[in-house]
């Protein structure tokens, strides 16, 4: 009941008047780190913004970035358009940057191996961007914590061990331990430098301490975890062990415990340790811990603790709950740690006292009223790229910044980027849908999109092959901001879930059921068919694409499908078969009463990567069709809605010369994906129009696999066009 109220709460204040609401968080811009390059470097390669600060007047971020050993400089004095100002090298892996006046301090991993570890703390003037000092730590550093009165840093040395050995298990010497450095004069004084040794204290291998994260609190106490060690460590401000306990274990319900194409909460764990990363102060008595896991561990949530290590309160399942609720849920992740809450940042605004809580898989950051430490509130959720590692927040300039480490690299993938957000009045921009309901329901990579028959402000939906074990069919309320999905159906056959679909289109069949449409793929033996559904999602007919057609298929297959009003059935192949001319597809009709085939062609756009139809729909005389290419982000140029007039159209049989038909460009969706201020997601994959002319869009998350998570669904009248941005 408790997430329930709060799920509804969110709903809520997204649909409050502007005058009422509290202020909210939107995205406002996003910076790929591959902008950083300098001119003639070679962008394909790796890049990461993962652990981020900003300098004091708030007008620039900087981040690590270890594929290229250096450290990202951004200029957001217009936040709204962050510019690029390069690389500065650290000749090493840089792990965390703090800023102090002019100087930003970096730690820097310069270890041989894993049994010879060493770092530095580099010094670097950020006026001329070079590095004018350098203080040997003594092991490889991970996190470096700035005091608030300025007069300490302190490095937590975590002289990893390495995961291929011995499964990853502890003791791997040598042992970590915390570093404090004295500041004088603005610098680092490195003859005061003070090793605070952490051996003896954890029940797991408290002979090899590994210090992963550390945070100060405005009495100059550090509060140091141990995630490995699955131990919490509290050392004074006089530098000396204060207090230490164990990290302890969570019992979870509720939750998804098997990596198995499926969205099941109904499992549960027990005893799990919470094994903390990152740990935050949100007073002087209270710290929180992002319970990521390790090697053993991993509780899916987070802990707010008193500084004697009672718990005042435990998240449970209830932040990946509502990812879950968001379309955020990990599936492949089920077998392990879930969502992976990694990253934490504490800030007020205008006095609200507020936890930034990352998920590193579900890609997705939440934002808690921790007014009262007991009674964290879910405010918002806010979409971040792939993989948040480092938030930082600029209360004074009202703005939120995240850096997310993952970088696919491959051309037309996601690279890594820096999320830029500001808190203004208005309502919040995402989630886009939710699912409701006393049942939790987990969905994601929604594909195909039909009208409801009998209410034009519904609509359904289809997941594809992310989550084959478990075909499904979900209705969307869109009467609500954000949508909200209040219903799942399996699609079953024999009374058990149907097996090989990839489904990609859906349509209503006047009956009450559905026709959908299943993509197929040759290579993994999935057949090209279209299926017949009931009300219930039970298969009543089954039919496989003509032999001789199939003979020429490939992976690309059916995208889409639409009753007309003559009866007939029209599906979209995504792209060229071996039988098609270049840069021509096929949309294929057929007829339910006379089981026969015709099919004619559709002149594809040329463009980068690929290009190739996902969405077909039938309004008013005419088929609809979403054409684009296969890229992402600053890559992305064609993603577009057209249409083919279905008067005069003349389909003729397959196995010889289709006709090429003639196509009307309606709408360009470029700078509709913009409008959430995020790269462009690739994957436009639904579209249904209503009655009254309302065309309803969604794009697919990839089942929040090597992709955001993010789940796009709006609407515009039919003929209409966004500005560009």
């Amino acid at each position: 009941m408790t997430f329930r109220l709060t799920l509804c709460s969110l709903v809520a204040l997204a649909a409050a008047s502007p005058a009422v609401a509290e202020p909210v968080f939107n995205r406002i811009a996003s910076f790929a780190t591959a902008d950083n390059m300098a001119d003639g470097e070679d962008r394909a390669r790796a890049t990461s913004a993962e652990i981020m600060t900003a300098t004091a007047d708030g007008m620039e971020l900087i981040y690590s970035d270890s594929p290229l050993n250096a450290i990202g400089l951004i200029d957001i004095t217009d936040p709204a358009a962050p510019k690029p100002l390069g690389n500065i090298p650290m000749d090493g892996e840089p792990t965390t940057t703090v800023v102090l006046g002019g100087t930003a301090f970096v730690g820097v991993n310069t270890s041989e191996s894993f049994t010879q570890p060493s770092g530095v703390l580099r010094s670097v003037d950020l006026a001329s961007k070079s590095v004018i000092a350098s203080c040997d730590l003594g092991g490889q550093p991970d996190s470096v914590a700035l005091s608030p009165k300025g007069d300490w840093l302190a490095v937590a040395i975590e002289n990893e061990r390495d995961e291929e050995v011995n499964d990853g298990a502890l003791p791997q010497m040598p042992a970590g331990f915390v570093t404090r450095l004295p500041i004088k004069d603005g610098q680092v004084d490195c003859a005061g430098k003070q090793v605070v040794e952490l051996t003896g204290l954890a029940e797991i291998a408290p002979e090899d301490p590994e210090p992963e994260y550390l945070d100060f609190n405005a009495n100059g106490d550090l509060v140091v975890t141990l995630q490995e060690n699955n131990h919490i460590v509290v050392i004074g401000a006089d530098g000396k062990v204060a207090s230490h306990f164990s990290a302890g274990a969570v019992d979870l319900a509720g939750v998804d415990t098997e990596k198995d194409g499926k969205l099941n909460f109904t499992g549960s764990l027990t005893a799990v340790p919470r094994e903390p990363d990152t740990v935050a102060w949100l007073d002087n008595d209270h710290f929180a811990t992002a319970n990521e896991g390790d090697w053993k561990g991993g509780s899916r949530g987070f802990t707010i603790w008193k500084r004697d290590g009672s718990v005042a309160y435990e998240s449970g399942a209830e932040f990946e709950h509502a990812l879950v609720r968001i379309g955020h849920y990990p599936e492949g992740r089920s077998g392990k740690k879930g969502v992976e809450p990694e990253a934490l940042k504490y800030a007020e605004f205008d006095g609200k006292k507020l936890l930034f809580v990352g998920s590193e898989r579900g890609s997705a950051i939440g934002v808690y009223d921790v007014a009262n430490p007991a009674q964290p509130k879910l405010t918002q959720i806010l979409p971040s790229g792939i993989g948040p590692e480092g938030l930082v927040a600029i209360p004074a300039r009202g703005l939120f910044a995240s850096a997310n480490e993952t970088d696919l690299g491959e051309d037309g993938a996601a690279r890594s980027h820096v999320m830029i957000y500001a808190r203004t009045d208005g309502t919040p921009a995402y989630p886009t849908i939710v699912s409701t309901g006393d049942q939790l329901i987990g969905w994601g990579a929604l594909s195909g999109l039909t009208v409801d028959p009998q209410d034009a402000t519904v609509v359904h939906a289809v997941s594809d092959s992310a989550y084959a074990a478990e075909p499904s069919i979900y209705r969307i309320e869109t009467g609500t901001t954000p949508a909200r999905i209040t219903s799942r159906m399996i699609v079953t056959k024999d009374g058990k879930p149907a097996e090989k679909l990839d489904l990609e289109g859906i349509t209503a069949d006047g009956k009450g059921g559905f026709w959908l449409a299943s993509e197929g793929n040759p290579e993994k033996e999935i057949p090209h068919q279209i299926l017949n559904v009931d009300a219930q999602g039970a298969v009543q007919q089954s039919i496989e694409l003509p032999t001789d057609l199939v003979a020429g298929s490939t992976r690309f297959g059916l995208e889409g499908i639409a009753l007309a009003s003559d009866g007939a059935l029209w599906m979209a192949v995504q792209r060229e078969w071996k039988d098609d001319p270049k840069g021509q597809a096929k949309l294929l009709r057929f007829d339910p009463a006379t089981s026969e085939w015709a099919g004619v062609r559709y002149p594809l756009e040329q463009g980068e990567g690929w290009v190739g139809l996902s969405e077909l729909t039938i309004h008013d005389g005419d088929i609809y069709l979403v054409e684009r290419d296969n890229l992402i982000g600053q890559a992305a140029k064609l993603k577009q809605v057209t249409k083919v007039a279905l008067d005069g159209l003349a389909p003729a049989a397959l196995g010889g010369d289709l006709p090429l038909v003639e196509k009307q460009v309606v709408r360009d969706l470029i700078p509709d994906l913009k409008q959430w201020n995020g790269y462009v997601q690739d994957k436009v994959e639904g579209m249904a129009i209503t009655p009254d002319g309302l065309v309803w869009t969604v794009t697919d998350n990839d089942g929040v696999d090597d992709a955001s998570g993010e789940t796009f669904l709006w609407s515009f009248p039919l003929g209409t066009q966004t500005a560009s941005n």
